[in-house]
């Protein structure tokens, strides 16, 4: 497809590098030219200096025979206006990153519809989603949810003291019986999809794929603790900790949050009035941490501006025995730094953003059996786990898959039939609207199709 994205910030770039991969034509368009020369040396794309509004910058970038155009610069009016001006020159798609809180209540349908915006992605807003999910199931270092919650995927790490260490795949599913299916293991800088002789190891990254209501007893099944996280410190009071808040109040979780600039706290306590406890201090004083009740914690997120910080403040509270502990990591360089200390739950509201339009753009493309329903990272960046929609004239329908010839590194791993949720095995069938679970680690799948060698 022919893809234009106006903004190259740190969402941009990340943006530009994951669609590179895609195959598509790219153009990108900022107003700094330091900015845009940094694009051309670093990615195979065109790339324009100039404003993402401008009539004359968009129609030497090609808007009027573009495909998707994304807005992702840091100003929500500059996005809009620029996916308007490019559906009207003839863009057929347009995405534009909406962030501040204010352009998300109930007047974001009226202007989608007024914009004619395809699709709306808020950063802040999906990565606070992300991290609640984490809250809600400390055990997990990261967690996906397919159709309404039917199949969810969770990441979990191997403890050295774990009784899943040295395990065989078969011994442990004839042990354990279950709707449940180890489907990736990550070790070491390699992903594999494991056979039943796969031996599970200490430090080893595993995909697990549960249905819906197994998930507890699974966990018990396999003796990883999952302690539910009662309260919950968020250090730094930016939008994502807003979001996060917000949601951690709805249901009931007492909420603490540390900042150090004086003027963010009083917004905080104007927009979060007696619902959570707002300090003022330095999070990065170990004395305020203890005093504020960092040793009876459940759970810290820690959400500043600085990936520096995130990291020392979550390494600190890992050595005082806190349960779940989640960073903000941006920076690609840092991210591996943070998981070398033991830092697992990451998360990075651009790489978020990435993953959803991605996922928006895969789905654009022609489909011949099926239609993509959700696309996620994971393990590690080194495998994607994608939801197909069957359809109805699709040629992989009532075929046995132990009589499928997949590629190398794809799984079948969970089809979801109406309300019931299947941890297929070689007997089960694909059937028309079914929704299919696939784990693929290299190949890239735009159709369901394309699982077949």
């Amino acid at each position: 497809m022919n893809i234009i994205v106006v903004g190259c910030g740190k969402v941009g770039k990340s943006l530009l590098f994951s669609l590179v991969k895609e195959n598509h034509d790219l153009t990108a368009i900022d107003s700094n030219e330091e900015v845009i020369a940094e694009v051309r040396n670093s990615y195979d794309v065109m790339a324009f200096c100039g404003n993402g509004t401008s009539y004359t910058v968009l129609k030497k970038a090609g808007a009027e025979n573009c495909d998707l155009f994304i807005a992702v610069t840091a100003s929500d009016e500059l996005n809009m206006l620029s996916c308007f001006a490019a559906k009207r020159m003839g863009a057929k798609y347009t995405v534009a990153r909406i962030r501040n809180p204010k352009n998300n209540d109930d007047s974001l349908d009226f202007m989608k519809k007024q914009l004619d915006l395809s699709l709306s992605i808020n950063p802040e807003q999906l990565a606070a989603q992300a991290i609640f999910n984490l809250l809600k199931l400390p055990a997990a270092a990261k967690l996906e949810t397919f159709s309404s919650n039917q199949i969810e995927m969770l990441e979990i790490i191997i403890k050295p003291d774990s009784p899943l260490d040295g395990v065989l795949l078969k011994d442990l599913k004839r042990k354990h019986k279950g709707k449940y299916l180890i489907c990736a293991v990550m070790r070491g800088e390699s992903v594999v999809i494991p056979k039943g002789d796969f031996a599970l190891k200490s430090g080893d990254r595993i995909g697990l794929i549960v249905a819906e209501g197994d998930l507890n007893g699974t966990l018990d099944m396999l003796e990883v603790p999952h302690k539910r996280i009662k309260r919950v410190m968020i250090i730094g009071a930016g939008i994502v900790s807003r979001y996060l808040a917000k949601i951690l109040i709805r249901h009931r979780i007492p909420v603490k949050i540390i900042e150090s600039d004086t003027r963010v706290c009083e917004e905080v306590c104007e927009e979060l009035p007696s619902k959570a406890t707002v300090i003022h201090g330095n999070a990065m004083s170990q004395d305020l941490l203890m005093e504020e009740g960092l040793s009876s914690t459940d759970g810290l997120v820690a959400l500043t501006g600085r990936d520096e910080e995130n990291i020392l403040i979550s390494y600190y509270a890992m050595s005082n025995s806190v349960s779940k502990i989640i960073a903000k990591v941006n920076r690609d360089e840092l991210f591996s730094v943070a998981e070398k200390l033991g830092l697992d739950s990451l998360i990075s509201p651009r790489r978020v953003t990435s993953n959803e339009i991605v996922k928006y753009a895969r789905a654009l493309e022609n489909t011949l059996d099926s239609k993509i329903e959700a696309l996620y990272s994971v393990m590690g960046g080194m495998a994607e786990a994608l939801e197909f929609k069957v359809l109805a004239d699709s040629k992989l329908t009532h075929v046995p898959l132990k009589e499928m010839k997949l590629k190398k590194g794809v799984l079948i791993a969970g089809i979801i039939r109406g309300k019931e949720a299947v941890i297929p095995d070689g007997e089960d069938m694909i059937l028309p609207e079914d929704r299919v679970i696939v784990i693929s680690a290299g190949a890239q799948l735009y159709d369901l199709a394309d699982i077949i060698a």
